[in-house]
């Protein structure tokens, strides 16, 4: 049975969660990374072609808590599935199930749609690893996730053999 305290995100809450993102931020001890600003959200959610999708812990009308996510595809499994760029939920009521049914809202979206996985990345240092494992999820160890940004992600859009096409 869905949890009555979590559901979709609304045009509404955009300023909320982008308050949340960035306590996220603080408590992943990165906060001078964090640049979402509330039309970038917005755009992303609710835009022309929107590819980010989000729900919300909600306890006496506030957003406590948030997800964002968005699909990819399993060229393995032939499938789309779920990545969960961000769970949080504020400090004072974790303990208290949101995170759990924030990501339960998100295993009920895989199995309605057909999805056959649900990922997410989590510092090593997180607390919630355990969290995440009392669930059944399963550190991939031996995957080493990369990234490029900022100077290195235009060294590479710039190099020669790149056509632009």
């Amino acid at each position: 049975m869905p949890d009555s305290r979590i559901r979709r995100v609304r045009e509404s809450d955009v300023d909320a969660v982008v308050g949340l993102v960035h306590e996220l931020a603080e408590f992943e001890r990165a906060p001078q990374e964090c640049h979402l600003e509330a039309a970038q959200l917005h755009s992303a959610l609710f835009g022309e072609a929107p590819a980010l999708y989000g729900h919300v812990a909600e306890v006496d009308g506030e957003v406590v808590g948030c997800s964002l996510w968005f699909l990819n595809f399993s060229t393995w499994r032939g499938v789309h599935g779920i990545y969960l760029e961000d769970l949080y939920v504020r400090p004072g009521l974790r303990g208290s199930g949101l995170g759990k049914a924030l990501l339960a809202e998100l295993a009920g979206e895989c199995v309605r749609l057909g999805y056959q996985r649900l990922e997410w990345s989590v510092l090593d240092w997180n607390p919630a690893t355990e969290f995440y494992k009392a669930l059944g999820a399963v550190p991939l160890d031996e995957w080493t996730m990369y990234r490029l940004t900022d100077e290195p992600l235009r060294a590479l859009a710039n190099h020669p053999q790149h056509t632009g096409k």
